[in-house]
């Protein structure tokens, strides 16, 4: 289940950013795009991140760049240690989300030098940072590994 999720979420991140970038690029790629309005609350845009979280270390050398690269490729190789380990479903899907995700980035990162952000909500005159399908799996895969570890009840746990 957990490398099934792996699976899901590198293709789905790669082919939806292949998708939007040829979609929204009006430059042929790296630069500016199209801003395109959904609804109220949600745009297609094109952000391109060289940082990691909140766009945090972006203003850094392309040293940078593949230090973020490494460092997701080592997190997801000790993640992936642990997902083989685990006979938790919860656990194996969190993993995979996390891992899928992960990697979708890295690919990014050693293509454009940064990673395409496309996804743009917002309310009441606030936006969350842009973000795509790979931060999705990260979030969903966070939040499964949390929940496992507040209310899975095991053996020898209190």
């Amino acid at each position: 289940m957990g490398l099934a999720a792996v699976v899901a979420i590198f293709v789905a991140d790669q082919a939806s950013k292949a998708w939007m970038l040829d979609y929204l690029a009006v430059d042929g790629g790296l630069g500016r795009g199209r801003f395109v309005p959904v609804t109220d609350f949600f745009n297609l845009v094109v952000v391109w991140n060289r940082g990691v979280s909140f766009g945090m270390f972006a203003g850094h050398d392309d040293t940078m760049r593949w230090a973020l690269a490494a460092l997701a490729v080592v997190v997801s190789l000790v993640l992936a240690v642990w997902l083989f380990r685990t006979q938790d479903r919860l656990v194996a899907l969190g993993l995979g989300c996390v891992i899928g995700g992960a990697l979708g980035n890295v690919v990014d990162r050693v293509r454009f030098g940064a990673v395409f952000d496309f996804l743009d909500f917002h309310a009441l005159g606030y936006h969350w940072p842009a973000f795509n399908v790979a931060d999705s799996g990260i979030f969903i895969g966070v939040a499964a590994l949390l929940a496992d570890g507040l209310f899975s009840r095991r053996e020898g746990h209190t």
